[in-house]
This record gives structure tokens, C-alpha cells and sequence, in this order.
């Protein structure tokens, strides 16, 4: 897979079949045997559209079955990696009902646990906000290596969310998962969350991507059929601890939440669609003490 800089910030990648493809949300590139994705909309904060994850999963499969690609790195552009999932695409689609939720999270979740399980090893690097969505990507992938500058949090409850993908209480105690969750916390510092162990390592600001490359050609040194072995090995002392069906039962709850949607919910929705998303999140905040 070798990819190249196009125009307007596309990059256009070669396919196995020799066809090209243009990313219109992400950037795909190959160095050696390390493949990077990096999350491109910068003037968004690279929230999490539906065409990013389409996007996503399509950049997941050519590096899967790419030979040569031993190691996956994703990063953002930008002041930050993600805000999570767009909740502007959100407010204008207005989706409602049992179906439509079931495609949207069955993406969302589908999309985040890619990067879990993967049968090649997924770095997240990590700087300014990692919120919501995009918090539970970085924490589906084996490592995270994340900036001095960087901020974590899971804020879906203040607006009347739930969530997606029910990860941090595996990687961390319940009662730190219950904090960030149950309060919606969205402040948690990268000395905070190494102490929380829902990151793997803190490098200085702005080396964060050259410290997950590293760690990736390192990786990538060693016979690829090991490290997926061993990958699956560890994956496999959750599987039998029940993390699939509890992720499952997880986002079932959320389907639930919204398919019926809460009264926060469609008060932030609304004010988002009538006045903006920054109104909307002002509304969120005013509503909280600061803690």
C-alpha cells in the first residue's frame, strides 16, 4: 500500500487490485511496515463523521490484508485528536427510533472495536482533546501514547447520551470508570489518565507522534506471526472474562437511551440545530459546578 499527497489534503492510496481511492477525511500513509491513519478534519476537530468511519474501515481492511503492513498508528490533525462522534451531523439528521439508532451505533461501535480487534497491532497517538467517541477508540487500541497537552473524557451523559462503546471499565478500576462516566467528565489530564492506566505512556507535547512511530518500528521488528499470536493470546484472557457480551449488553443500554431519547438530549439537539453546536455545548456547561 503506498499512499501520496493529493490535493486539498486527499490522499490518494493504491489498492491490491491497482485502483486508487481518494480519502476525503483521513490521511493513509505506508513507512516501511508501520501504516498511519491520521483523522483530517482539523476545522472540526476531527469529529468522528459517519464518512470518517466508513472511511476508517476501509483504510482498516487494505492494511489488514497489506502484507507488508505490520503495525497501525492513528493520530489527528490539528489541535487535537477527536472530539468523538459528530453530534452536528447528528443534529441536522435528527434520527429517531429503534432502526435508525441501531445503524448509527452498530457503525460507531463496530468502527471503535476494529482497532481492538485488529489482528495487527493499533497505536493510538494522542494530543489536545480525545473525547467521548474518539476516547473509546484510543482506548479499543493496544497502546496509547499520549502528549503532555492532552485531555480525556467520556462527557455523553451531560447532554443526555449514553455510551457506545462500554470500554473504560475494563481498563481501569470501577470506581474511576464510574467517576469520569457517571459525572461525564471531560477534563481528565494525560498525568491523570496514565495514573488511571487508560494510556500507556506521556511524552512531551507535540511527540506524540514520533514517540507511537517508534514504539511501531519496533514492533514491526519483530516476526509479525508472534505479535498477532501473542495479540490474540492476550485479547483472548477478556474474551473468556465476558467482554464481548458485556460490550454487547452495553451497547444494547445505549440503544435503548437513545431510540427513546432523553430530555437533555433533545434540549441540546435542539438548541444545537436552532442557534449551533458552540450554543449548545455553552448550555451543557452552564448546567455543571466545575469540579
Amino acid at each position: 500500500m503506498v499512499a501520496g499527497r493529493a490535493d486539498r489534503g486527499k490522499v490518494a492510496v493504491m489498492t491490491h487490485d491497482d485502483n486508487t481511492f481518494a480519502y476525503e477525511t483521513i490521511r493513509v500513509e505506508r513507512s516501511d511496515r508501520v501504516v498511519h491513519l491520521e483523522l483530517n478534519r482539523p476545522e472540526r476537530l476531527n469529529a468522528l463523521s459517519r464518512s470518517m468511519l466508513l472511511e476508517l474501515n476501509r483504510a482498516l481492511d487494505e492494511a489488514e490484508q497489506d502484507a507488508g503492513a505490520r503495525v497501525i498508528v492513528i493520530s489527528g490533525a490539528g489541535r487535537g485528536f477527536s472530539s468523538g462522534f459528530d453530534l452536528k451531523e447528528q443534529a441536522e439528521a435528527g434520527p429517531s427510533g429503534h432502526d435508525a439508532w441501531r445503524r448509527i451505533l452498530d457503525l460507531d461501535f463496530n468502527t471503535t472495536m476494529r482497532f481492538w480487534r485488529c489482528p495487527k497491532p493499533t497505536i493510538a497517538a494522542v494530543h489536545g482533546p480525545c473525547l467521548a467517541g474518539a476516547f473509546e477508540l484510543a482506548l479499543a487500541c493496544d497502546i496509547t501514547i499520549a502528549a503532555q497537552d492532552a485531555v480525556f473524557g467520556e462527557p455523553e451523559l451531560r447532554f443526555g447520551a449514553g455510551i457506545v462503546t462500554m470500554l473504560l471499565p475494563w481498563v481501569t478500576s470501577p470506581k474511576q470508570a464510574k467517576q469520569m462516566i457517571l459525572c461525564g467528565l471531560d477534563n481528565i489530564d494525560a498525568g491523570a489518565a496514565l495514573q488511571m492506566g487508560v494510556v500507556s505512556r506521556v511524552v512531551p507535547a507535540g511527540a506524540h507522534l514520533e514517540a507511537a512511530m517508534r514504539v511501531a518500528t519496533n514492533i514491526a521488528a519483530i516476526d509479525p506471526s508472534l505479535v498477532m499470536d501473542t495479540k490474540r493470546a492476550i485479547n483472548r484472557c477478556y474474551e473468556i472474562q465476558g467482554i464481548d457480551a458485556a460490550l454487547k449488553a452495553g451497547l444494547d443500554i445505549d440503544l435503548l437511551i437513545e431510540s427513546h431519547g432523553s430530555p437533555d438530549k433533545k434540549q441540546f439537539m435542539d438548541i444545537a440545530r436552532e442557534r449551533g453546536l458552540k450554543a449548545a455545548l455553552a448550555w451543557r456547561a452552564a448546567r455543571f459546578a466545575r469540579e
